[in-house]
């Protein structure tokens, strides 16, 4: 069985790459690795792109990737860990949002990452995560930090079907 690869994912090793914007983000914190933090990430961004103009459905996707980004983040990456942050930056322009969140965990290989969609990943109770926020936004970047931690990096464009 040919098994799908996950597209429009790319593990990027410079962290500026062309997604995003060289100008200082509208948000720019960093949160605790808790799960209340889920919940406060989301809130900000949505907050954010409802502003921008984006639709109720395009908003529902937008907030179901970065709960999932921040879940990885929090859970994967910083392991519920105190002492390990959340960083959370978002950047608006004309026609778009960028929302990056990033870890201080060890980081991952994304060539690692198990195919969710493979056979014998399909009654796995995890490991969909990052298809998931794939589904949802316009592009989207993972860059694995130096020394540790791994960032994801989304665009959402305002007024484009998904």
């Amino acid at each position: 069985m040919d098994i799908p690869a996950l597209p429009r994912l790319a593990l990027v090793t410079d962290p500026m790459a062309d997604i995003g914007s060289s100008e200082v983000p509208i948000v720019d914190t960093l949160l605790d690795s808790t799960l209340e933090s889920v919940d406060e990430a989301e809130t900000s961004v949505l907050k954010i792109a409802e502003e921008m103009g984006f639709d109720e459905d395009e908003l529902h996707k937008l907030g179901m990737a970065v709960r999932e980004s921040m879940v990885n983040a929090v859970v994967h990456g910083n392991r519920y860990s105190a002492r390990k942050k959340v960083h959370l930056r978002a950047w608006k322009a004309a026609d778009h949002l960028t929302v990056a969140i990033g870890d201080q965990g060890e980081g991952f290989e994304f060539a690692a990452v198990p195919n969710p969609l493979s056979e014998e990943n399909l009654l796995r109770q995890s490991g969909r995560g990052l298809l998931l926020v794939q589904a949802f936004v316009d592009k989207l970047e993972v860059t694995r930090g130096q020394p540790g931690g791994t960032e994801l990096k989304m665009v959402k464009y305002l007024g484009k079907a998904h």
